[in-house]
């Protein structure tokens, strides 16, 4: 009985820490578990698509060549004439995209609640983009060509095994667009808006760019599928702002409220 009765009191004193209480904070976990998963199994149909994907990618190759701005293969070769830079790089590939995104989504729930949801609806958005792309115009990575001069490097991290072939849960064939850029994007500006710090802000500002250079470098996207990513991450939040905002205006619009309290204290 007293064991029961202190489990009873942490949980009522832990749905207290929680900004909106235990329902809310499994509603939001379910969300974007669901949403993680749905992503991640579309992304693996793989369907025979393989031929289609290459044709796609030397396709982008042929778009940036006679853009004359298909620098890909000179970046990385440079980055792995210096070795670090490269290492750097694939160690922020893979893990990056994940523990960065996910962290600041938890600290932007707790600490930030009232921005929260606009930014979850971005997400949520950007993932049913990126899903249409992957389904209409599926690509293999630049490194999967190299007879184009690129290199596998994130095999050393992954292993060839997971990095060149297809499950249900991961599909390489899906470069276009750049999801580890929209959804740098997609942090990186609510942080800056939202943190009051200036070294917070200027290093906010460059992560984006940062793991731009990370996918080119380590040869996982064209510069093309960056500029894919940058137009996701814009119509995300639009669509966030425009639509879903103005659906639910005092549930699901974007609020600094707490923060400018905080500055005019």
């Amino acid at each position: 009985m007293v064991k029961l009765v202190s489990v009873t009191r942490g949980f009522r004193w832990s749905g207290r820490v929680l900004p909106q209480g235990w329902l809310d904070a499994i509603r939001q976990l379910c969300l974007f578990a669901g949403a993680y998963y749905a992503y991640r199994i579309v992304r693996g149909v793989v369907d025979g698509n393989v031929t289609i994907a290459f044709a796609h990618a030397r396709s982008i190759v042929g778009f940036e060549r006679g853009l004359h701005t298909f620098f890909e293969p000179s970046l990385q070769h440079w980055a792995m004439v210096q070795g670090w830079i490269v290492d750097v790089a694939d160690w922020a590939y893979v893990n990056s995209h994940f523990m960065v995104t996910t962290a600041f989504l938890i600290w932007l729930y707790f600490a930030r609640n009232e921005a929260f949801y606009f930014v979850r609806n971005m997400f949520m958005v950007a993932m049913g983009l990126a899903l249409v792309g992957y389904l209409v115009f599926p690509a293999a990575p630049p490194r999967m060509l190299p007879e184009w001069g690129f290199a596998d490097t994130v095999s050393n991290w992954v292993g060839s095994g997971a990095s060149n072939t297809a499950s249900l849960l991961y599909n390489p064939y899906a470069a276009v667009p750049s999801m580890h850029v929209a959804f740098a994007l997609m942090v990186a500006i609510p942080a800056i808006k939202l943190t009051r710090l200036r070294v917070l802000k200027v290093l906010w500002g460059i992560y984006p760019l940062f793991i731009t250079f990370v996918v080119l470098v380590t040869g996982n996207h064209f510069w093309l599928d960056g500029a894919a990513g940058i137009l996701v991450a814009a119509i995300s939040a639009y669509t966030a702002w425009a639509a879903l905002a103005r659906a639910r205006p005092n549930a699901w619009a974007w609020r600094t409220a707490a923060v400018e309290a905080k500055a005019t204290a």
